[in-house]
């Protein structure tokens, strides 16, 4: 099923999830010369990796798939939110139907890449020692493509298994019977822990920040019901590109502050029944950026969980009386029975801020309270979002500076995917666009669809080199930073904000609109690529 890696082609990808499977299949299709590679033995992206016990999306299908027809019209889902496995069948269904397999290379890790002026292309290495050249340098490795495991004296000591959530074995493993302990309780976290919950001799569940999770609300899905639902595919498709989150409907246009609260209560409910991720993006419109709207929205979510809670001594650890940070501020995790799980014997809760973490010794975990006995450790405990993916690559541009250099003091990036000083490199689904704030597919779209223009632009204007301007670039960083300063996110310390890696500089790493970046992006087209140097 696989191609070779070229030494010579005029665009290399590198990634093989939603973002560089869709822009493989776009480039090729205008005639561009258009390879992939990906560490990955399989395509999938996120979905190869993210194989642990109870991964699954959060986003409910058809919004998380592409809109081509010839890809939708003969494939059904089974369930509203499809785990791992079912994922990484689609992407091979994708692959199939597109027939991309002779232009993709599986278990191929690119090392590193440097800028070549005289040839006007970018040299490309890779962990087998091979060299790759390139006219363009297109990473498509989303933003969650490093894992952090936090510094944790003694835990080469440690006598039993350890694993992130997203580098778990391939092969899987049993948690049935075992003593388990979860460092973290965001998506990850909350997904390992229902799973281990069910089998697990004992779970302790270790918590800094108290998650503020939505009900899923999962349902199975039958190809009947499908086949129906397919005739508004191509209108949901549509819309979801004209909404903040990239999703079927945007939030409402009212203030929560403007009603009576029968009204307000009406819609929350409403929404929270719908279940998945609607409590938060199609809530009403100032709920992430009023703190008085927002207590509203974390005040009703609080009661729902705390009615899920038997123990009422767990209620301030699990849904305290006051938030832990405005309501959405943190991407909420969806449950199925996570709040429900603490009421079972063989499962407990630890607050890290009261009995903090010590180090690891052979038997467990030690904390300022004693030890937790346990033989697996799971590392919930998120990613270096956004520039962690790209920087821990040798990237070195004009002038040899390498990537990490040029973003020491932060991201800068123009339209969150060219950077000065790196000619012919754009990344797509990474810092300083939608990325984290979007639906997946559909953020992959809009942008491969822009870049795809972007490069038969050049090649129909007998153009080979592109970069963008260094004052383009410094006011699209200064204008996200502004938008994000408008919100409540920077109340929150979270992974939007690069609070959860030592040492990484706190900037709002999102453009927190699709329709907004799209307008930007489609306004730059039209008015000559403005704000990149073209050669």
């Amino acid at each position: 099923m696989n191609g070779t890696p070229s030494d010579d082609c005029e665009a290399l990808i590198v990634g093989a999830g939603f973002s560089g499977i869709y822009l493989l299949h776009r480039l090729r299709e205008a005639g561009i010369d258009a390879r992939l590679i990906d560490a990955a033995e399989a395509p999938g992206g996120i979905w190869y990796w993210n194989c642990y016990p109870g991964a699954r999306v959060d986003s409910q299908v058809p919004l998380y798939e592409l809109s081509l027809p010839e890809l939708w019209r003969d494939w059904t889902w089974r369930e509203r939110y499809p785990g791992w496995r079912e994922l990484r069948a689609y992407f091979r269904h994708v692959c199939d139907r597109l027939s991309l397999w002779p232009h993709m290379t599986m278990g191929t890790r690119m090392t590193g890449a440097a800028w070549e002026e005289g040839g006007r292309k970018w040299r490309v290495t890779t962990g087998s020692g091979e060299t790759i050249t390139a006219r363009y340098l297109l990473p498509c490795l989303g933003f969650a493509a490093k894992a952090h495991v936090p510094k944790l004296a003694g835990l080469e000591t440690f006598a039993g298994e350890w694993h992130h959530t997203g580098h778990w074995p391939q092969e899987g493993l049993s948690m049935a019977g075992r003593k388990v302990a979860i460092i973290g309780t965001g998506a990850s976290g909350v997904q390992v822990a229902q799973e281990a919950a069910a089998e697990a001799a004992h779970l302790t569940v270790l918590q800094r920040t108290p998650i503020l999770a939505l009900p899923m609300r999962q349902k199975v899905l039958t190809a009947e019901q499908q086949e129906r639902e397919k005739a508004d595919y191509e209108a949901i498709f549509d819309a979801r590109r004209l909404t903040s989150g990239g999703f079927d409907v945007g939030s409402v246009e009212a203030s929560a502050l403007a009603v009576d609260e029968e009204t307000r209560r009406n819609l929350f409910e409403r929404q929270w029944q719908a279940g998945g991720l609607r409590f938060w993006y199609a809530n009403f419109a100032d709920l992430l950026t009023d703190e008085r709207a927002n207590r509203h929205a974390y005040d009703f979510w609080r009661d729902k969980t705390r009615a899920r809670i038997a123990d009422p001594a767990l209620h301030e650890s699990l849904a305290p009386s006051e938030p832990p940070h405005p309501f959405g501020t943190k991407r909420p995790s969806l449950e199925q029975n996570y709040y429900e799980i603490f009421s079972q014997r063989n499962v407990s809760l630890v607050d890290l801020k009261q009995a903090p973490i010590e180090g690891i010794v052979p038997e467990g975990i030690l904390t300022a309270q004693g030890l937790i006995e346990c033989d697996l450790i799971v590392f919930a405990t998120g990613f270096d979002a956004g520039s962690g993916g790209l920087t821990q690559m040798e990237i070195r541009g004009r002038d040899d500076r390498s990537l990490a250099d040029a973003w020491g003091d932060g991201v800068a990036a123009y339209l969150g995917s060219a950077v000065h000083g790196f000619p012919n490199l754009a990344y797509l689904y990474g810092p300083l666009s939608p990325s984290g704030f979007s639906n997946g597919p559909t953020a992959a779209e809009i942008q491969g669809d822009w870049l795809r223009d972007f490069l038969v632009k050049l090649c129909d204007n007998g153009l080979t080199r592109f970069e963008a301007e260094a004052e383009a670039e410094r006011e699209w960083t200064a204008s996200v930073a502004a938008i994000g300063a408008m919100t409540l996110f920077p109340r929150a310390k979270s992974w939007y904000m690069g609070d959860n890696i030592p040492g990484k500089p706190r900037q709002l790493i999102n453009y927190p609109s699709v329709v907004g970046y799209s307008n930007i992006i489609s306004d730059v087209a039209a008015n000559g690529y403005r704000g990149f140097t073209l050669a």
